[in-house]
């Protein structure tokens, strides 16, 4: 069966405003003639009927002419008020076929500039939301691909004959340390992707916050002791409410950042604020400045601002913390400057 091929939408529209002016021209007049003729019968109306020209067939030519001119001015005259319609219609077929970076300009008019403002904002977060799916995908192409690439490299020369053992265990070290990336960053993803789709924050307990920091750092002790930080921590014993899993990977994520990016004998700093409804916890370090424009990008999958540093984690964690903070109530903010950057973690005190 061939298909129809679909009349053009300003046509369509010429043709539906046409027909629309006409029903209403059609029935208006109708009860217009309905009225004349009553009141003419009823002699309210003092119309002289003539042999050669009654007043019913008077009524009807009138009413025949003035719908015959109206609809053919309703035709002429219909592009000017349908234009910004046409131009939106147009405008929404581009969108729809993937051309997100369509805009446009309806007028001056209040409603046609309500009209254009909210097809544009919609346009451009769609924009936005492309780009970041397309961002992701080869991101994360790229980076599952990096320790696949080394593992595979490091695996071929370990089947050389003339390798000297502290070269060949350095080259399994290696293999160990790209697959457990790979692993940590499989995971990451599966708790993302976990977490992205909860919206109801399930599982609240109440428990020691305190505690639950000092685990992370316990966890984390390698990392820090092999940089030689300076831990400089400042909280009493806190209890919170809240999901302790899901908390959990928020200080581990912010606090192996702070050490990823803090310089060697350089400082960490924990501290817990208590204020009236909600506790402040703020984890610092002297390392590099995040400028405004990395900030923009910070909670996004994959986003790393200091790329020196890219191949020690996977640039995923920030946005785990911001999504399990919001499911929390909660907010996260970065202040930096060229001394000091400080996470701060404000989450309530009760669910």
């Amino acid at each position: 069966m061939m298909n129809r091929k679909k009349a053009p939408p300003r046509a369509l529209l010429t043709l539906i405003f046409t027909i629309v002016v006409f029903i209403i021209l059609v029935v208006t007049m109708i009860i217009v003639g309905c009225v004349i003729f009553f009141l003419t019968q009823i002699g309210v109306l003092g119309i002289s009927q003539t042999a050669s020209a009654p007043i019913h067939f008077q009524i009807i030519i009138f009413a025949m002419t003035s719908i015959v001119i109206g609809t053919i001015v309703a035709a002429l005259g219909s592009h000017f008020p349908l234009r910004p319609l046409n131009t939106l219609i147009e405008a929404m077929n581009q969108l729809a076929h993937g051309k997100y970076d369509i805009r446009i300009n309806l007028g001056k008019h209040r409603i046609s500039q309500e009209l254009t403002d909210s097809f544009n904002t919609m346009a451009e977060e769609l924009e936005n939301t492309e780009m970041l799916r397309t961002n992701f995908i080869n991101d994360f192409s790229h980076e599952f691909k990096t320790p696949i690439v080394s593992i595979k490299g490091f695996a071929k020369l370990l089947q050389k004959d003339n390798l000297d053992q502290k070269t060949h265990d350095k080259y399994l070290q290696i293999i160990e340390t790209e697959s457990s990336r790979l692993a940590d960053m499989a995971t990451n993803v599966l708790n993302l992707n976990k977490i992205e789709k909860q919206t109801i924050l399930s599982n609240i307990t109440s428990f020691n916050l305190s505690e639950q920091i000092r685990n992370c750092l316990l966890l984390l002790e390698k990392k820090w002791s092999n940089k030689n930080l300076n831990l400089i921590i400042d909280f009493d014993e806190h209890q919170i409410a809240g999901n302790q899993e899901l908390l959990y990977q928020v200080w581990i994520n912010l606090l192996d950042n702070a050490i990823k990016f803090a310089p060697r004998d350089g400082k960490l700093g924990i501290k817990i604020i208590h204020n009236q409804s909600d506790y402040q916890i703020l984890i610092s370090n002297n390392g590099p400045k995040i400028t405004d424009e990395e900030k923009k990008y910070l909670y996004n999958k994959f986003y790393q601002g200091d790329t020196s540093h890219a191949t020690e984690g996977t640039g995923i964690g920030l946005a785990i913390v911001k999504k399990i903070v919001s499911l929390h109530s909660g907010t996260i903010d970065v202040d930096s400057n060229k001394n000091e950057t400080t996470f701060i973690v404000t989450l309530p005190l009760n669910l």
